[in-house]
């Protein structure tokens, strides 16, 4: 999936699968001879309850699509609406939807070809799937609507005519499987889960980094230490920051230090006997966000490949089953538990920045970094505002949206997921991660710079202060900061 997202990557298909969703289509088409099969030859939603003459059923699939392109709002970003697609040909190949191969085959092309229908951000209440958004998709797929293609908006027909493609035909209830699942809230999620794991690499290294800037005792990160508390993430957060400080002349041994009997006398020490919590703790911090996502990717695996339609037509034991596989508690959990470990992330390492500039605090740097003329000059005194305001709004956007639910479509849905508000409010928190992070990596390029120690780091930090020192130079006079910044924070999007 990452290779299609972010690189050259083509989705291609097997044999078999081409030949289960033929299979799958074929035995829908003999199965609903004189059987009432809800939103083939029903109503949608509350209107199940009427049956449909067989002279309108093509007609029904394309209402379903054009009466819930009822999006409202900016449009997603291409890797969001790439995502879904992928989610949905995901959910697709199960062979368990009844729709038939040129569907599929459209939507690869679509995806392939990078042509993403636009999907505004809001609509859903992660019910019956995604149905508004999902229903802005499908528009695309029946030839209406609009695209985003090669950088501009354009009349999808337009597009499709110029690439050589054909709108999907209605053959049974393509309408209804285009619409209602989960893909767009999992496709947000799976991108989400991607960026939040890259966050927390960054994380693990600016923790050594930070680390070595203190002169830390380096038995924080120590095997043993780690293992006694037993929990996966954190042996594993530790075991990272060991081969990440490998190699540097910065971390103190306490053996060296506080055990040798030489020292046995001193009254007051110089070093600090223990860091403080956002040095020390990283491992107790990171340990439970590296097993949050670990979690997490499960899920959203599970979910990527999962059939989310309603009903679920399944040739193998030649039956139709109607029930709520579209739910998306599942996805919406999981948003809610990415958006709170990034939270989490997006604090420590903000207190991590005020280390830095808090001479006080820290004392051995100058206040806020500042390598000017204290007075005339103010370091990195205003990043540190856009960091706490941009944690703040974090902590504020934490509040789990799995929580929430509002009863509609005359309570036939009484009782909603919300998955795709989660997963979007989680990606407002990464996309704050990720600005948190470009600052402290700023400031901890300048600490190096006002210590002079750029030559005793461990090759995987010292590595990383030559690309930021790459991206921006060391800062004495007052400059503008929000361009460094913002290539800061590609580079990190963009390192995987």
């Amino acid at each position: 999936m990452h290779d299609i997202l972010y690189g050259d990557g083509q989705l291609v298909w097997d044999e078999a699968t081409r030949k289960g969703i033929a299979e799958c289509f074929a035995f829908l088409e003999r199965f609903l001879s004189d059987k009432v099969i809800y939103g083939i030859n029903t109503g949608f939603g509350p209107m199940a309850q009427w049956r449909v003459e067989d002279n309108h059923l093509r007609e029904l699939q394309y209402n379903i699509i054009r009466s819930h392109a009822t999006g409202a709002g900016k449009p997603l970003e291409d890797s969001l609406v790439r995502a879904a697609m992928l989610a949905r040909v995901g959910s697709f190949a199960q062979c368990k939807s009844g729709i038939h191969p040129e569907l599929i085959l459209l939507l690869t092309d679509f995806i392939n070809r990078g042509i993403c229908p636009f999907i505004p951000e809001h609509g859903s209440v992660g019910a019956s799937g995604d149905l508004v958004q999902l229903a802005h998709m499908a528009l695309c797929l029946i030839g209406e609507g609009k695209v985003h293609y090669k950088g501009e908006w354009r009349p999808t027909k337009e597009v499709l005519d110029e690439c050589g493609l054909k709108p999907i035909s209605i053959h049974i209830r393509e309408g209804l499987s285009c619409t209602n699942g989960t893909s767009v809230m999992t496709g947000i999620s799976a991108v989400n889960l991607i960026d939040a794991e890259n966050l927390l690499h960054w994380a693990v290294l600016a923790a050594v980094w930070m680390n070595e800037i203190a002169g830390s005792y380096d038995d924080l990160m120590s095997a043993p230490l780690n293992e006694y508390r037993r929990h996966e993430g954190q042996i594993s957060i530790a075991q990272d920051m060991r081969r990440l400080s490998k190699g540097s002349k910065r971390l103190q041994k306490r053996a060296n230090k506080l055990y040798d009997s030489g020292h046995s006398e001193t009254k007051v020490f110089e070093d600090k006997v223990q860091a403080y919590y956002s040095l020390r703790c990283a491992p107790q911090i990171l340990g439970p966000i590296y097993d949050t996502l670990a979690y997490s990717r499960r899920v959203i695996e599970e979910e990527l490949n999962a059939a989310s339609d309603n009903p679920i037509v399944d040739p193998v034991t030649e039956n139709v089953y109607h029930g709520g596989n579209f739910h998306g508690d599942y996805i919406s959990l999981e948003a809610d538990k990415i958006k709170i470990a990034m939270v989490r992330l997006a604090m420590v390492s903000e207190r991590q920045l005020n280390y830095l500039c808090h001479d006080r605090i820290n004392g051995i740097l100058p206040p806020f970094l500042n390598m000017g003329t204290l007075g005339l000059n103010y370091g990195i005194q205003a990043c540190q505002f856009t960091a706490t305001s941009t944690t703040a709004e974090c902590q504020t956007l934490a509040m789990p949206n799995y929580v929430h639910s509002i009863p509609n479509n005359n309570d036939n849905q009484d009782i909603v997921s919300m998955g795709t508000n989660s997963a979007e409010l989680c990606r407002l928190v990464i996309n704050n991660c990720y600005q948190v992070l470009s600052i402290l990596f700023l400031a901890m390029a300048q600490a190096v710079d006002c210590l002079q120690i750029a030559n005793y780091l461990a090759p995987a930090t010292k590595a990383q202060y030559n690309a930021i020192r790459a991206i921006t130079p060391t800062i004495i006079e007052d400059t503008p900061f929000y361009e460094d910044l913002e290539k800061i924070e590609t580079y990190l999007r963009s390192t995987k």
